[in-house]
């Protein structure tokens, strides 16, 4: 049997943490603090015994981030840094010692509260948050955005809940951690923002709940948007942007755009951008643009070979949705831009290096109608992996980096590959066709162990069962569960039976 997959035990801790939303969290303590002479309610300082109440798995615990009062839940694979005074913001991720997200310096340990008109004020402190869509200034429909509103730079309230009893679909139980920030309502848009965000005991993954509820009192319909902005520059000369930083994402077959995405601003032939077989592909470039993508396969991947990490984000994607602009999926890339200068002519905007090196990857829900006090929510997961130095695809337990191949040598069959994994287990290969069980399985053999810090590269001889037409690459779990496929290749005549 295949065992249970990945998707199959992530639905099932999804549906554990939906129960455990109608219990009222823990709730950690709150008082003023000060910094740089703005006082403000500080949304969580956590007692000393918060902590030790978290799980062996994971735990919880304040700390300062560049001047802000802050809490950071981890395990043993993953750091999160959360900043609830800065609009519920995560603002960072770091995965076996490396940090995914930007921040921004030109803001460190300043807090600058809300105006009581954002009109064309924005203080982008960086990290990942929740933005309303559309975007636009023509009517209530539409946010005036990034604005320093309540919904991106209120304070949110931060609460814990730890269970040790979250089953997966196998019945093993995990032990979670899960983060609430919840923020103030917003007049402007009639919004009111929660995040959810946990992880379970033994796994980078990381777990994200949005909701947004009407809190206003005259029905309202937007649309979610998750903004993560990357680092983009050169780790070892910030003063310059890494040269080999990339994004992907599986193009539409049937795309509403020309190209197979639509250029929402900047060049239109930015070089930054292509579609091959059937991918679209961003290579960073310091150059302002924004490309919106009709995607259903519901994953983007940010790979950077420089350091060879990856974060595969994935969402739930709705065929019937009514998505803004009928995208799903946004990139947008910082940098300067060209236009019309004030005398008329042709101008760069902005000056090479002056601009801070990131780049966003948006996520975005269905436009959707709420009543007063009506609630939607979006679901998406992060799994942070190692990277090579190509891309081929994402599966649901890991990263193709090169597809994996069968080749015979001087008589011997080699099967190579090389992948990230999101879990801890065994890689075996698997082979069909042959005789000896009822799923057509004839055996299997270790070929490595993987962990989601280390590159998995194979090139490793196989033993292939007589009769054997089919070879597939799975990951076992430590406790024997099949967690899914990373690959698979069919054997051809002369390769079966081979010993």
């Amino acid at each position: 049997m295949r065992g249970v997959s990945v998707r199959e035990r992530e639905l099932a801790l999804r549906d554990h943490v939906s129960k455990m939303q109608a219990v009222a969290p823990t709730k950690l303590g709150s008082g003023r603090i000060a910094i740089l002479g703005v006082a403000f309610a500080a949304a969580l300082i956590v007692p000393s015994r918060a902590a030790a109440q978290a799980p062996a798995g994971c735990s919880l615990k304040p700390i300062d981030y560049d001047g802000f009062h802050a809490q950071e839940l981890s395990n043993e694979w993953v750091k999160l840094d959360f900043v609830p005074q800065l609009g519920g913001r995560l603002m960072q991720v770091t995965f076996a010692g490396h940090p995914y997200l930007f921040v921004n310096p030109e803001f460190t340990g300043k807090y600058i509260p809300p105006p009581d008109d954002p009109k064309d004020k924005w203080f982008n402190y960086g990290g990942d948050k929740i933005w309303p869509m559309p975007e636009g200034d023509e009517d209530a429909d539409h946010w005036p955005g990034p604005i320093a509103d309540q919904l991106d730079d209120g304070t949110y309230t931060l609460t814990a809940t730890f269970n040790q009893d979250a089953p997966d679909a196998a019945g093993k139980l995990h032990h979670t951690c899960m983060v609430r920030l919840e923020g103030p309502p917003d007049k402007r848009t009639g919004l009111q923002y929660r995040r959810d965000i946990w992880i379970a005991e033994g796994s980078p993954e990381i777990h994200f709940r949005a909701v947004m509820t009407n809190a206003s009192d005259h029905p309202i319909r937007w649309s979610m948007q998750s903004v993560s902005q990357y680092d983009t520059a050169d780790t070892h000369d910030p003063a310059g942007y890494n040269k080999n930083f990339w994004a992907y994402t599986p193009a539409n077959l049937h795309s509403a755009y020309f190209t197979q995405f639509q250029v929402r601003d900047g060049l239109a032939n930015d070089p930054s951008f292509e579609v091959k077989d059937n991918l679209f592909r961003l290579h960073w470039l310091p150059l302002q643009n924004e490309v919106w993508l009709d995607s259903r396969a519901g994953w983007v991947a940010v790979v950077d070979r420089a350091s060879h990490f990856a974060m595969v984000e994935r969402f739930v994607n709705q065929l019937d949705g009514n998505y803004p602009g009928k995208a799903t999926v946004i990139f947008y890339k910082n940098g300067p831009s060209f236009g019309l200068g004030k005398d008329g002519l042709p101008a760069l905007h902005g000056k090479p290096g002056e601009d801070p090196f990131y780049m966003e990857a948006e996520l975005n829900s269905p436009i959707v109608p709420l009543a007063p006090g009506e609630s939607y929510k979006m679901d998406t997961t992060w799994s942070p992996s190692r990277a090579g130095d190509a891309f081929a695809t994402v599966s649901a337990i890991g990263l193709t980096d090169t597809a994996l191949a069968l080749s015979m040598m001087n008589g011997h069959a080699q099967l190579s590959g090389t992948f990230g994994v999101f879990e801890a287990g065994d890689v075996m290969a698997l082979y069909f066709g042959g005789l000896g069980s009822a799923d057509g399985r004839a055996n299997s053999e270790k070929l490595a162990s993987a962990r989601p810090d280390e590159l998995v590269s194979l090139n490793s001889e196989i033993h292939i069962p007589a009769g054997t037409t089919r070879v597939e690459l799975h990951l076992i779990a430590p406790g024997g569960d099949d967690l899914g496929s990373l690959g698979e290749v069919n054997v051809g005549g002369a390769n079966g039976g081979t010993h």
